[in-house]
């Protein structure tokens, strides 16, 4: 019997997202029903019908698929409003630059952290967890811990409430773990990952405030361990505050400007 209503939408979300993490490769039909714990078939229906539409690509070649031109359309027309890495992408370039790690920026999607650029610096050791497109859940990598830090308290309860992050990723990421680590972040201003998603690959993150003062984006770097020590940290957490304070501030200023417009 076919799905109905709201639980389609459910499915037809959770696909997209999953292709779209896949990117630039690509994702099977099997991969695909695997990591969203539905039937082969049921993937398979919902991929032709995604097709169909523009919203998905099967690459024939390699059997797999990727997100298809309607996304690119749909998402030149919400960049308008929601994109900032026009303001971002030199802020992220001179951290690079200035830290020789690599650096990030990420939005936040719901439960999830969601990269969006990638600069390398000139370290040529690098960590790989961090690309394009790839998600975390909020309080895991550097980048979700500042968000999470800074949201208000009862979003917060309610998360850690709902997510249940030691079952996922285990005791380093209890209730009790996290709500530690976001004070800490609030003493500091920046957020610590010490290998928290790779073993030897540490980050660290500042969030970025939207026009209501609530954390929306965060930049982030990081490298191997031990370009991550203790009396390097403040340096580091310097320049983070500074250049995401940055863009915070001329966000507020296009805010302003497109106020003054209407």
């Amino acid at each position: 019997m076919a799905v109905q209503g709201a639980q389609v939408v459910s499915r037809v979300a959770l696909v997209l997202r999953l292709v779209s993490e896949s990117a630039p490769r690509g994702i099977t039909t099997a991969a695909l029903a695997r990591q969203a714990v539905l039937t082969r078939p049921t993937v398979h229906r919902l991929l032709v019908s995604l097709a169909a539409e523009g919203f998905v690509d099967r690459d024939e070649l390699l059997g797999t698929w990727v997100l298809g031109p309607e996304l690119y359309l749909m998402g030149s027309v919400a960049a308008a409003r929601y994109d900032i890495t026009t303001v971002a992408a030199p802020r992220v370039q001179a951290l690079a630059r200035e830290t020789g790690e690599s650096a990030f920026l990420s939005a936040r999607r719901g439960d999830e952290t969601v990269c969006l650029l990638r600069e390398d610096g000139s370290f040529p050791l690098r960590s790989f967890v961090l690309f394009e497109g790839v998600r975390f859940p909020l309080g895991v990598a550097s980048a979700g811990i500042a968000i999470l830090a800074y949201l208000p308290e009862n979003e917060i309860t309610e998360y850690l409430d709902r997510r249940h992050l030691e079952v996922e990723r285990g005791a380093a990421h209890s209730s009790t773990v996290v709500r530690e680590r976001l004070a800490l972040t609030r003493r500091t201003g920046w957020a610590l990952n010490p290998g928290l998603v790779l073993e030897g690959s540490w980050g660290m993150g500042a969030a970025i405030f939207d026009g209501r003062g609530l954390p929306a984006w965060a930049l982030s770097i990081t490298g191997v361990e031990f370009r991550f020590a203790t009396e390097r940290r403040a340096e580091l957490g310097r320049l983070l505050l500074e250049h995401a304070h940055a863009i915070t501030q001329a966000l507020r200023g296009e805010k302003t400007q497109r106020n003054r417009l209407i």
